[in-house]
């Protein structure tokens, strides 16, 4: 069927295939779609994450426009007042490269790597499912021939998946305006970057200044880029918190073998409703939703901490609360990539507990000031926890005694230790 297809000699019409999965349908679309199955088809099982460059590049490229000198010229300037702005409330050191302005196809660029990374145990898991089911399916005597029909599948569903995250980056670099919007640390250590045409959209239709837009989102881009790398464990821990999710996930081959079995050629549209309403992942497992919850918890704590030395560091500039309100407005709704991410690799870009985390930061910054609140970083194991978004009273008193120099306030399990500890260490008769 794959060959006939791919072959031309179907009576499945490719364009609707290729809406069903999500991808233009125009005939340009369709015949690069053919060639890169094709491709497929004689390839050797693996995953070319080129496609998805490939693809993400001419998503971005169809809508993109150059910069021009004049916006060069503000945004570099927005950049250094920010700087300065943020020197005065955060005790995080400067970045030691220079940020950047980059294109929309310049930004799939730099951060295809991190989405090909992010979204491989999820298209390795489609693959092996296609596989599983063709192979339980087989009659005996055609389990020979079912081998090489097993890679070639491996390498098609692959491939279509490389394309489907291609495009959702592709869209995604139209929505973004910065390199860390989407909290995740896409750009490598120490860069901060803006995409102009982005930044200009984002601005249209507030009643701001452009010079004020463009200041504001170059103070939370800064601030975010600046606090990666002061936490230099921060980026390897958030990528390897969300790639370890990811390899829990788990396509149901029921429902895939259900689908295969009814599905209509002349109805794709069944096919694409499955695809984009998460019904072939499975409900996420205890073990999942317990990483995804410290992963959450994790991504608030980065967007709150920004949001809080961002307000602070802006104070100056009239309209910031207007900015801000459009952040948070951008932020609870997301964007259509956003969704599609979402529903490619079961993971939702923005976290849930994010104004519980701007709250605990707050109170930080009133009890004990920017360096103490910045010196939470340092190290995971001191970074505060789920149990702090609910409650900082108890993260606030401890603080509040180490900056006094009193006796550290313990919580039961540390004052627990420090009895039996104490216990240990008392003095007993000798005896006769």
């Amino acid at each position: 069927m794959l060959r006939d297809i791919l072959s031309g000699a179907s009576s499945i019409d490719p364009s609707q295939l290729a809406g069903a999965a999500g991808l233009p349908s125009d005939p340009a679309s369709v015949a690069a779609l053919m060639s890169q199955l094709q491709g497929a088809l004689r390839g050797g099982g693996g995953i070319s994450w080129d496609v998805a460059l490939k693809q993400g590049q001419d998503r971005a490229a169809a809508s993109q426009v150059n910069t021009t000198p004049e916006q060069r010229t503000q945004l570099d300037q927005a950049f250094h007042i920010a700087a300065l702005w943020l020197d005065d409330v955060i005790s995080v050191a400067e970045l030691t490269t220079g940020p950047k302005l980059m294109t929309r196809k310049e930004w799939v660029t730099a951060t295809m790597p991190i989405w090909s990374q992010l979204a491989e145990p999820v298209a390795t898991s489609i693959s092996d499912s296609l596989t599983r089911v063709l192979t339980e399916q087989a009659p005996e005597e055609l389990q020979g021939m079912i081998a090489n029909a097993s890679q070639v599948m491996r390498s098609i569903g692959g491939t279509l998946f490389a394309m489907q995250l291609g495009q959702v980056v592709g869209q995604l670099a139209s929505e973004v305006v910065s390199g860390g919007d989407v909290g995740i640390p896409l750009l490598s250590d120490s860069q901060a970057a803006l995409l102009p045409q982005n930044v200009a959209e984002f601005g249209e239709g507030l009643d701001v200044p452009a010079d004020q837009v463009q200041i504001y989102l170059a103070v939370r881009e800064l601030a975010h880029a600046r606090l990666f790398r002061h936490a230099r464990w921060l980026r390897l821990h958030l990528i390897s918190s969300i790639t370890d999710f990811a390899h829990g996930i788990r396509i149901d081959s029921e429902r895939l073998q259900d689908l295969a079995e009814g599905f209509d050629p002349t109805n794709p549209e069944e096919l694409r409703e499955a695809m984009v309403n998460g019904s072939l992942i499975p409900p996420k497992t205890e073990g999942q939703l317990a990483a995804l919850a410290r992963l959450e918890t994790m991504l608030a704590l980065v967007e709150g901490w920004v949001d809080v030395v961002t307000l602070e560091a802006t104070s100056r500039l009239p309209k910031a609360d207007a900015i801000a309100e459009m952040v948070k407005r951008r932020r609870a709704s997301g964007g259509p990539a956003e969704s599609a991410f979402a529903t490619l690799v079961g993971l939702e870009l923005r976290p849930r507990r994010l104004r519980e985390a701007a709250s605990m930061w707050q109170a930080v910054t009133d009890a004990v000031g920017n360096e103490a609140r910045d010196s939470l970083w340092a190290h995971p194991d001191i970074v505060p926890s789920s149990s702090d978004l609910d409650d900082p009273k108890t993260l606030i008193a401890r603080l509040t005694s180490t900056a006094s120099g009193a006796a550290p306030v313990l919580d039961e399990v540390d004052q627990a230790l420090a009895d039996l500890l104490r216990d240990d260490g008392t003095e007993r008769p000798h005896e006769e």
